[in-house]
């Protein structure tokens, strides 16, 4: 039996989303921060990909200089309070905790740093402005963690900058490609307005760079061009039934979800196939919808390339592993799904498993056909080949994020492409 009931109203899918990371209380803050050793060359910095002074924040929290620690994370990490929340903290800062030696829970790390930011961006306490006008213009494919980072930087750096995002929100995968139930969409939207207000870059939606035209446009009108588009579609399993009616890539349907909530009904079972952390919030995700979920990856529990605590958190709402099967076919009635028959990797016996639904975390495509047309390298695997100052073969084009990086955590992206900013600056001085 399903572990949720079907949310037919926003209220109760709040109830059965609610937030993993919860926001703290100001007695939880303070009596949180207490608990940190304040490390000397602290091993949770050395964790973090943006490098953020943690013991330095946090004793500003429990000094009540909340302000200070919001500024000390801004200065690091302009997602810092989206990061807060979806980074894996438990494998990155909190996982470097020195009080995992002595097994003593880590201190909240990602709690504490969306409690103090959060407090910054209720109030609209200003911590950036942009720098003096150096007369040159960027444009920045792509409005995602590591195209608005790249903005922010810039700004700071005194360039004028213009965002072109194909969606209708801003904040790539914090918006629409990161389970609700570790972040909301206010939450996520929220910040992305404190940093234009603070910084001006200007972003127009729904304005997909999709030709040689459009690139031509912008290499004609920019003294440099970042792209920050990350990754394409589900990619294709190349199977029979794969075009069948309730077959869904996993990155569409949370991407779904995220933007419709309680509108989207979900049916009675649903099979997950994949083994990465998508395939973990999209099972997540359909059970916390009333799905009875079966989650199937083609090598055992061991190989899983999700981390522990993601498997975790999805057998905890009622999802069912199994594992060394691969999908022959997707079966199907009228047109629909009915079920999927996996084949074992081990004896090589099939069985049929009966279905309503089929989610693919199978990983996503490239944007090959877009990065041709700018005469950008890529290697083997389609990801955009860049130097160490983010600078690809095309002089005019930098790159960062999920293109380059063939997929990372919205921290990578956001520490990649404020050195991208960096990188611009010098390539153009």
């Amino acid at each position: 039996m399903p572990e949720f009931k079907k949310p037919t109203s926003e209220q109760e899918f709040e109830k059965n989303f609610s937030q993993i990371k919860p926001l703290m209380s100001d007695t939880e803050a303070y009596y949180e921060s207490s608990r940190c050793l304040f490390c000397y060359d602290a091993p949770c910095v050395n964790a973090c990909p943006t490098g953020i002074d943690i013991p330095l924040f946090i004793r500003q929290i429990n000094s009540k200089n909340d302000s200070g620690a919001a500024k000390t994370i801004y200065e690091s990490n302009f997602f810092g309070y989206a990061c807060g929340k979806v980074c894996p903290t438990e494998v990155l800062c909190e996982g470097a905790c020195v009080y995992n030696n002595s097994d003593v829970k880590p201190i909240e790390i990602g709690r504490l740093q969306s409690y103090a930011t959060g407090k910054s961006i209720q109030s609209g306490k200003k911590y950036f402005k942009a720098g003096k006008p150096n007369g040159k213009k960027i444009a920045i494919i792509g409005a995602g963690p590591a195209g608005i980072s790249c903005a922010c930087e810039l700004r700071i750096l005194g360039f004028d900058v213009d965002i072109f995002e194909a969606k209708e929100k801003p904040s790539g995968l914090t918006v629409h490609g990161v389970a609700p139930y570790k972040i909301t969409n206010k939450e996520a939207l929220d910040e992305m307005k404190y940093l234009q207000d603070q910084f001006g870059f200007h972003i127009t939606y729904q304005k997909p760079v999709l030709t040689k035209t459009d690139l031509d446009t912008l290499e004609g009108s920019y003294d440099a061009i970042f792209i920050g588009i990350g990754l394409g579609a589900t990619s294709e399993l190349k199977i029979k039934g794969e075009q069948l009616a309730n077959v869904f890539g996993a990155v569409e349907f949370v991407d779904t979800l995220r933007m419709n909530h309680h509108k989207i009904s979900v049916p009675g079972k649903v099979v997950v196939l994949g083994g990465g952390n998508t395939a973990m919030d999209a099972a997540s995700e359909t059970a916390r919808m009333g799905a009875q979920v079966i989650l199937a990856y083609r090598r055992s529990k061991e190989e899983m390339p999700a981390y522990d605590f993601e498997y975790d958190l999805a057998k905890s709402v009622g999802v069912k592993g199994v594992f060394n099967v691969t999908p022959e076919e997707i079966i199907g009635e009228n047109g629909k799904v009915s079920g999927v028959r996996l084949k074992s990797t081990t004896d090589g016996n099939s069985y049929l498993e009966p279905c309503d639904w089929v989610i693919k975390a199978t990983g996503q495509s490239k944007h090959s056909e877009l990065l041709r047309l700018a005469n950008v390298s890529m290697d083997e695997k389609g990801r955009i080949i860049v130097k160490e100052n983010f600078q690809t073969s095309n002089k005019k084009y930098f790159a960062a994020g999920d293109a380059v990086s063939g997929g990372e955590e919205v921290v990578n992206a956001a520490a990649n492409g404020k050195k991208a900013a960096k990188g611009i600056a010098a390539a153009l001085s």
